[in-house]
């Protein structure tokens, strides 16, 4: 069984035979830093080869799945556009490597799974959620286009009308919401997840493991050319608008609310 790789901003472990690849940035939500966007790219090339594992756990430390973008690292974009677009290029890899993979990847969705966080939860093949967590894609809300995989994966979920809706309002879903429309597949209690997500994995590395690989991967041959279809024209799109005035001014804005809440006196 190979050794498990280290990264700086994600953990890995084994549970029996399932890989879990934890997005470890807490501090910040699990946002996107350059550098995750990286290594998750890496981890998951490692994961499609580890002899040790039949399922792979995506998951985020702390209080959330993930935050989505970093907002250091947007305004480094709007500083320096050539940024976003090899950082949009990597984003188009992390959907490629999800789709590719042949074994089961499981999202446990501890928290909230925003922007490019709630993509690459949505892009795995089976979603459980804690019914405290919420879904959803706002990158119209900081003045973006959701090329990086919303526009792929959304419609394939729930429909044309209703990913329409929620990717041009941003609108954050809860989790028992997600799971009514057909977004995810499970909400539930947030202390039985853990249960819910390993116990799934367990029922899969006991099963017929080449069969189990095989039908995702056919399953998946339709995303696939969604993908290849959606992805450079939504990476376009928004690489226009990572150099637009409305990007730059709801960053500005993100980052003076940010300061002012700083700034506030505590609470006695």
């Amino acid at each position: 069984m190979s050794e498990l790789p280290t990264f700086t901003c994600l953990l890995l472990s084994r549970h029996g035979r399932t890989l879990t690849i934890t997005l470890n940035r807490p501090e910040v939500l699990n946002a996107f830093a350059a550098i995750m966007h990286i290594e998750i790219l890496d981890a998951l090339r490692f994961a499609s080869t580890d002899e040790g594992s039949d399922t792979i756990v995506l998951t985020g430390a702390g209080r959330a799945f993930s935050a989505g973008g970093d907002l250091a690292r947007m305004e480094e974009c709007i500083a320096n556009p050539s940024e976003f677009d090899r950082e949009a290029a990597d984003a188009k890899r992390i959907v490629f490597a999800l789709l590719d993979m042949e074994k089961p990847v499981i999202a446990r969705v501890n928290g909230h799974a925003v922007g490019l966080g709630a993509t690459i939860a949505l892009l795995c093949d089976v979603i459980f959620a804690a019914d405290t967590a919420k879904i959803g894609d706002p990158h119209v809300k900081v003045g973006l286009v959701a090329g990086d995989g919303g526009c792929v994966i959304w419609p394939q979920l729930i429909g044309f009308a209703r990913a329409k809706e929620y990717l041009m309002t941003g609108e954050l879903l809860p989790a028992a919401e997600a799971e009514r429309i057909g977004l995810i597949n499970h909400s539930v209690p947030a202390d039985q997840l853990d249960e819910r997500v390993y116990g799934f994995c367990d029922k899969l590395n006991n099963g017929n493991v080449q069969a189990i690989r095989w039908t995702k991967t056919t399953a998946n041959l339709e995303l696939k050319r969604v993908a290849h279809a959606l992805m450079d024209a939504g990476i376009a799109y928004e690489s226009v608008t990572v150099r637009g005035e409305e990007h730059k001014r709801a960053v500005a804005s993100m980052r003076a609310e940010l300061q002012r809440k700083a700034q506030r006196p505590a609470a006695n």
